[in-house]
């Protein structure tokens, strides 16, 4: 029964990651504004440096969401554990850009304040857990890596959870700001009390 659970459980991760992941390629082929942009000023749409960190954020953030699941079946990273390093190093490199273009997003976040203070701590959190997970296995740190990683996936996912939950907010408190000021922290807070639990269950050390 529970091997059951298990495996609907993955199925729904993988397939999660997979959707919001490939989500982005919607802004470049829409011919109109649509999402988060419908509600940002024409100034602030005909920025450059806005613009590039914003298709940033959302290009390298899919791209990181995309791969980085694969990374958490034991079995294919002992098989193919080229693979895994390879994946590795794409899912680093992509989370710091991502997670770089997000901080700087979050000063221009709708709402002000108090979602700009969620996503600019989603955006440092990030960098900091993906940061230590890279510096983890340079030094064959296996057990810090894994447990860093997993930190860093569940902040990664959070883009998931920003779009389980704000059409929910939006239905229950009938708003959109006010739900986009909630979701702004509750799309990564309780991911990442998930990760801390489920790296002490699994035993994991960090120095």
């Amino acid at each position: 029964m529970n091997s059951g659970r298990n495996r609907v459980a993955w199925f729904a991760f993988a397939f999660l990651a997979v959707v919001i992941g490939l989500y982005p390629l919607a802004y470049y082929f829409s011919g109109e504004e649509m999402g988060l942009l419908t509600s940002k000023s024409k100034e602030l749409l005909g920025d450059t440096l806005w613009n590039t960190a914003f298709y940033g954020h959302i290009s390298f953030g899919g791209l990181a969401l995309l791969i980085g699941w694969t990374q958490f079946s034991r079995k294919w990273r002992t098989r193919y554990i080229s693979w895994h390093r390879a994946i590795g190093k794409i899912y680093v490199s992509t989370a710091l850009l991502s997670g770089t273009c997000a901080i700087y997003l979050s000063f221009f976040a709708t709402g002000g304040l108090v979602p700009g203070l969620g996503f600019f701590l989603l955006g440092a959190f990030w960098l900091f857990f993906t940061i230590r997970a890279y510096t983890a296995i340079r030094k064959r740190d296996i057990s810090a890596h894994e447990a860093f990683m997993i930190y860093s996936y569940a902040l990664c996912f959070a883009a998931v959870c920003l779009r389980i939950w704000m059409p929910l907010l939006i239905l229950l408190l009938g708003e959109f700001l006010i739900a986009y000021k909630i979701v702004a922290w509750l799309c990564w807070v309780p991911n990442l009390i998930f990760a801390f639990f489920w790296v002490r269950r699994k035993g994991l050390q960090i120095d």
